[in-house]
């Protein structure tokens, strides 16, 4: 009997040794938003000291370790896992696979993050705390800012870089090897596209993120001069290092978010998507841009005119796939049978804040402004719209949407279209206001300000906690649904569905396609 028709343990080292990629999956989503609430109370700490001028609460040392760790624990635990957990659970489902091609891998790529964490997070109790030169450790700051806890904290971003490489490599060995007879490639679901797409970007560029990281690791502890300017090095060396990883690293946790929408969008439209073709070839080529794209991170490190240009217009360009996605959307949803529950109220928030989003995107591509925009308040905004409400939105969406699939339990749907709302304005009352702060010039990874800009920071401070209290909500729906919510055994939950996924009982079953269907 093979690994992928093995069942989970029972007992108390079923979720340790298990190789079901449900159970994986369950455990990637529990983590990741144990994380999710862990950034996110970082993030309060920011905020609760910028409420006011001045320093209220905390050091300026303890909040630039803050603005580091938020930043880490957000990209790397909250964000990807969450995404990873979604596609251990949906992608054998969607391609007609008994599990994932290597079970036993996928259960180490998991069981590698919690200890990861508990040692990124042991840095800030740490003599000196945690590194404070951002969440990128720009070299040389983080050389000059060489504490204790650097060693550990290097440590932990190659571990989290490893589970990632292994979780790609799984994904795309599934999507090649294990679809089922008759799935060709262009028959595949969306959300299996933009996957198996964002797992070859992975690949690439985590191995980026490890060279950068291990470099600073060098200078600090072994003397090598791979940064320093005193060691006939130059600094701006890890910034291009660091962004040919940071660039592509933004789409990989906003490819799948476009895959899960792809997938949202046509069930409460009752339509097929609307350009199949176009967004597949729109997501290999927002792919491919962005690794020609970096440069726009680092316009005031002072390069020439026609570097600037070059990178300029490749932004610029990379907005035109992007575009294509946002149109075949509204074309999806053009004279559909739309109903707006839970799962599509979020869809359609991410549809217009990921548009803001790209539109402040736009203006940060163009280098001449750029240099008023650089490091401000206007950035942060910029591209919280396009990770928190692209990824996060999105991640909200595809819980609502298959969690009656996965536990055969029908959310709230009040309590879910109130989350969206108290969602959606807290975290506009926390972003928008820092497009206005920024463009008037207020720094970020400051912990004080001037006072022309106090009536912003608060707006935004209060709608920051506003946008945690949704959370809350969340929380309770999902629990409340899978301990107590009303049985539903319909095989497709909502109306409009398509997909393999559909086909089967509600709940899944631990053991699917073990015969493979055969696609017509």
């Amino acid at each position: 009997m093979g690994d992928h028709q093995i069942r989970a343990t029972r007992g108390p080292l079923r979720w340790l040794t298990t190789t079901s990629h449900k159970d994986i999956g369950t455990m990637y989503l529990w983590l990741s938003f144990s994380m999710f609430i862990l950034g996110g109370a970082f993030a309060m700490i920011i905020r609760a000291e910028l409420y006011q001028p001045g320093m209220q609460l905390i050091e300026p040392e303890f909040f630039n370790q803050m603005t580091t760790m938020h930043g880490l624990v957000m990209v790397f635990g909250a964000i990807m896992p969450a995404f990873v957990g979604l596609a251990n659970w949906m992608i054998p489902l969607m391609i007609g696979a008994p599990n994932v091609a290597l079970p036993r891998m996928n259960n180490l790529s998991f069981w590698i993050l919690p200890p990861t964490f508990l040692l990124l997070m042991s840095t800030l109790l740490m003599p000196g705390g945690a590194p404070s030169a951002d969440w990128s450790l720009v070299a040389p700051s983080s050389a000059g800012n060489a504490v204790t806890s650097l060693t550990y904290f290097v440590l932990s971003v190659h571990l989290l870089g490893l589970s990632s490489i292994m979780g790609s490599i799984n994904i795309i060995a599934t999507v090649i090897k294990l679809r089922a007879p008759g799935m060709t490639f262009m028959k595949m679901p969306l959300f299996v596209w933009t996957w198996f797409i964002t797992a070859f970007l992975l690949i690439v560029v985590m191995p980026v993120l490890a060279g950068a990281v291990t470099m600073v690791l060098m200078d600090v502890r072994f003397g090598t001069s791979f940064f320093p300017a005193a060691g006939g090095s130059d600094p701006l060396l890890f910034q291009h290092v660091f962004w040919f990883f940071g660039h592509p690293e933004v789409y990989i946790v906003i490819l799948p978010a476009f895959g899960v929408i792809s997938q949202i969008i046509p069930t409460f439209s009752r339509k097929p998507l609307f350009g199949y073709d176009s967004m597949v070839y729109a997501t290999a080529a927002i792919a491919f841009l962005s690794f020609i794209v970096w440069v726009h991170h680092v316009y005031t490190v002072g390069g020439t005119v026609a570097q600037d240009l070059f990178f300029m217009y490749a932004t610029l360009l990379i907005a035109i796939p992007a575009g294509v996605q946002v149109f075949n959307w509204v074309a999806t949803m053009w004279r559909g049978a739309l109903t707006f529950e839970t799962p599509m109220m979020f869809a359609l928030g991410f549809m217009v804040l990921f548009t803001i989003g790209g539109f402040s995107g736009l203006m940060l591509s163009s280098a001449p402004v750029n240099f008023q925009y650089h490091d401000s308040y206007f950035v942060v905004a910029h591209f919280h719209y396009v990770m928190v409400a692209g990824a996060i939105f999105s991640l909200t969406a595809a819980v609502y949407y298959w969690l009656p699939k996965w536990c055969g339990r029908m959310y709230n749907e009040k309590l879910g279209q109130l989350h969206f709302w108290v969602a959606f304005i807290g975290f506009n009352m926390t972003f928008l206001p820092q497009h206005f702060v920024g463009l008037a010039g207020m720094p970020r990874r400051i912990p004080d300000y001037a006072l022309q800009f106090t009536d912003f920071n608060m707006l935004s401070s209060v709608g920051s906690f506003i946008y945690a209290a949704s959370q809350v909500l969340f929380l309770y729906n999902v629990v409340a649904t899978i301990v107590a919510g009303k049985p539903t055994t319909e095989e497709k939950v909502w109306e409009g569905a398509q997909g393999l996924e559909w086909t089967l009982p509600t709940p899944s079953p631990h053991d699917t396609f073990e015969t493979p269907p055969l696609m017509k």
